[in-house]
């Protein structure tokens, strides 16, 4: 390593152990202890520390074995004229300055409660984590990239965040230079920073860096299944990291020891550093996978270069309109006070239908606005919107018409400055004046769905063609249309059961992350994501044979209660590494379905009830099980087999089959309220078709009580059914 780099980082590292170590014996004395750490909602504690430690960090008297460490990890400071041609120290020195930054973020916590206001956001909840997971798994988020500093000016800072956005880069921003952050810069300027938007302002000290490595390191633990431990634990989860979590370290503007110092942390993940200054550079391979520190470049070709020396796959189609567009500007907001027009909402009538047609009857290419373009209207105009995709392919089916619909939320999202909420006929569409000034139309609406779908879909789909209607008598009549086609599809796709197929759908996006998880879907049963059903994964083949959802024959039954057969059986064991030998579809009681940890939901048994408890991703509070999401997602994740616990995907909740072999839907003792509400009309149906119209009120939930015995009591009075039915295990 860099005489000049080993040295500044081993010079910073003890400067961040020495300030965790005074912050240390302040709050001992201010505190005391054995007072707790508070951070939000996550069963990971001071996640660096627990993944290379092996300690869960619980209170503030902890953080002494912390820092001893920390200090054993530290070399004197070598004098300037001293040759290390080795980056073992430097990389020891980074692994202290984690630690002890850690400690640092973590004691702001312990006397606060929440440090951090205004723009910054502080450390991550586990809730996020695996929310974001299912971007990393499938592919739309290729990678994250950690920002130290901030940029020579604000346009520069609004130019470079951009270009990752583009890129579909999740964008962590820490520390700054001469005093200002990258993320102040882009609050400057409007930009909208939040994880939607993939813009993630942690902290303006360079402590707060640590939380980025935190989000790596928690990601090998829950998505890949590594426990914490000793040193071969943390060598492996490192190693999760150099391998499967596309990161990297983009410096700007001056480095100092401290930021030396943390660079030498995240090389240890096997995270490269990018810097615009003039640094000594690293360039052998070794513990990254290529270059490990490359310096000199230019704000405009830091993203590519970073891509070329992590080594990430970006995939990006140029489009013919006037803005940018990518999956980092789905979670935009157009607000009002910047709206240039919108559609639907509660304002009026506005849809989207994809059908398919003969090739002979679409014109590839053909968008055609029937109405008032945009230029024709005034500023916050409120139009009714019919958007009508035509599609014709060799191998396009009729199935794939609702698979294909449903991407129209996310392909028109990705547009600067377009907002789409909602799919169908419950659609709410916005575009804002600055997209407006830089060109857009209407029309282009057409052109981003043409060539995404081409794009996303080319085995199935040859030709497309777009039509926009925004008078009232064009689409007044076609809503019609419109809602007699989704009826069909949902009839047809009701109609549809396990047993009326001989092949179900492998699921394998997830084992970039978990090796060891494979999701089996069926016609009565989504992928645990929430996010593929059976049709899904037949187009998924379709589009790509050899990608990660396969066909699988179910072969031999071998228990039609339990939902197991020989075919399933052989293919999961192939394709777990060896690692689950059975499979039921039906019980979460024997052979349960494994987890990645991108579930929408938990189902966990509850002793004494006779039932079972579901909570969503989203849930932050305690449960009657004394857990909390994240705690119970430990249990769940990483491609675990855990009889009495399973991850679904909430729709699964009100299918037929939802653990049938286990009592079904009347084993649903507590639900929260935020699921009860999604489910809504759906969930009171299927209560209605098992012939208990008035189950979801005797449904717990948070606003009733979360604590076990009181639910217990809850559920006497209400007389709930699953006290009827009997202890489950």
């Amino acid at each position: 390593m860099s005489k000049i780099i080993a040295t500044a980082a081993i010079r910073g590292a003890h400067k961040i152990v020495a300030r965790a170590e005074e912050q240390l014996e302040l709050a001992l004395k201010e505190l005391g202890p054995v007072a707790g750490i508070k951070l939000p909602d996550t069963a990971y504690n001071l996640p660096v520390i627990l993944a290379m430690m092996g300690l869960r960090v619980k209170k503030i008297g902890d953080m002494r074995e912390v820092l001893q460490h920390s200090r054993t990890l530290l070399k004197p400071i070598p004098s300037d004229n001293l040759w290390l041609p080795y980056l073992g120290d430097a990389l020891d020195a980074g692994m202290a300055t984690l630690f002890a930054q850690e400690v640092i973020e973590g004691l702001k916590y312990a006397r606060n409660g929440g440090p951090y206001s205004g723009i910054w956001l502080g450390a991550t909840s586990d809730a996020i984590l695996r929310e974001q997971g299912i971007k990393l798994v499938d592919g739309r988020m290729p990678g994250f990239a950690a920002c130290v500093g901030g940029l020579p000016t604000t346009e520069a800072a609004v130019k470079l965040a951009r270009d990752l956005q583009e890129r579909n880069i999740l964008v962590f921003m820490a520390s700054c230079t001469n005093g200002v952050s990258m993320a102040e810069q882009l609050e400057e300027a409007g930009v909208e920073m939040n994880w939607e938007t993939y813009l993630v302002p942690y902290g303006k000290e360079t402590s707060a860096a640590v939380w980025a490595l935190g989000f790596a390191a928690r990601a090998a633990m829950t998505f890949g299944g590594l426990a914490p431990g000793g040193l071969r634990e943390a060598r492996d989860i490192l190693l999760y990291n150099k391998q499967r979590v596309n990161a990297f370290v983009l410096a700007l503007g001056e480095v100092d020891d401290e930021k030396y110092a943390t660079a030498a942390g995240a090389i240890n993940f096997g995270f490269p550093v990018i810097a615009d200054t003039d640094i000594p550079q690293i360039l052998p391979s070794g513990i990254c996978t290529y270059e490990h520190v490359v310096s000199g470049i230019s704000h405009d070709d830091m993203p590519s270069r970073a891509i070329e020396v992590r080594g990430l796959k970006i995939k990006i189609q140029k489009i013919d309109i006037p803005v940018r567009y990518g999956t980092a500007f789905e979670g935009e907001r157009v607000r009002k006070d910047d709206l240039a027009v919108e559609f639907g909402g509660k304002y009026t009538t506005a849809f989207e239908y994809l059908t398919m047609r003969k090739l002979d009857e679409v014109e590839d290419g053909k968008i055609e606005v029937v109405g008032p373009e945009i230029d024709d209207v005034e500023d916050r105009a409120q139009l009714p919107l019919a958007i009508r995709v035509e599609v014709a392919g060799r191998k396009m089916q009729k199935d794939f018409e609702s698979i294909l619909e449903r991407h129209i939320h996310s392909f028109l999202s990705m547009p600067m400055g377009v907002m789409h909420l909602g799919q169908r006929n419950v659609i709410w569409l916005r575009i804002s004046k600055q997209a407006k000034a830089a060109g857009f139309k209407f029309r282009h609406l057409g052109v981003v769905l043409r060539s995404l779908i081409l794009n996303e879909f080319p085995a199935i789909v040859d030709k497309i063609q777009v039509t926009i209607y925004t008078k009232a008598e064009d689409v007044e009549p076609m809503a019609a249309v419109a809602q007699a086609g989704y009826d069909d599809r949902d009839r047809r796709m009701g109609e549809m059961t396990d047993e009326s197929v001989d092949t179900f759908y492998s699921c394998q996006l997830c084992q970039s992350y978990a090796p060891n998880h494979v999701c089996i879907i069926t016609p009565e049963r989504l992928g645990l994501c929430g996010a593929y059903n059976w049709l899904d994964g037949k187009a998924a083949y379709e589009i790509n044979p050899t990608g990660g959802n396969q066909p699988v024959l179910k072969g031999e039954i071998l228990d039609p209660v339990k939902g197991k057969w020989r075919g399933i059986n052989e293919f999961v064991y192939a394709r777990s590494n060896s690692s689950v030998e059975h499979f039921s579809a039906y019980s979460m009681l024997e052979d349960p379905m494994t987890s990645c940890g991108c579930f929408e939901a938990i189902a966990c048994v509850l002793p004494g009830t006779g039932g079972v408890m579901i909570v969503d991703r989203e849930f932050q509070g305690m449960t009657p099980a004394g857990m909390t999401f994240s705690s119970l997602a430990e249990v769940v994740g990483g491609g675990q087999q855990t009889p009495g616990f399973i991850g679904i995907g909430t729709l699964y909740v009100i299918s037929k089959k939802f653990i049938s072999a286990d009592g079904g839907l009347k084993r649903v003792v507590w639900m929260t309220t935020n699921l009860k509400n999604r489910l809504g009309d759906k969930l009171a149906e299927r209560c209605e078709a098992i012939g208990l119209p008035d189950l979801p009120g005797k449904i717990a939930d948070e606003t009733i009580t979360d604590d076990l015995e009181k639910l217990v009591e809850h559920l006497a009075a209400v007389g709930h059914p699953a006290l009827e039915m009997g202890e489950m295990i």
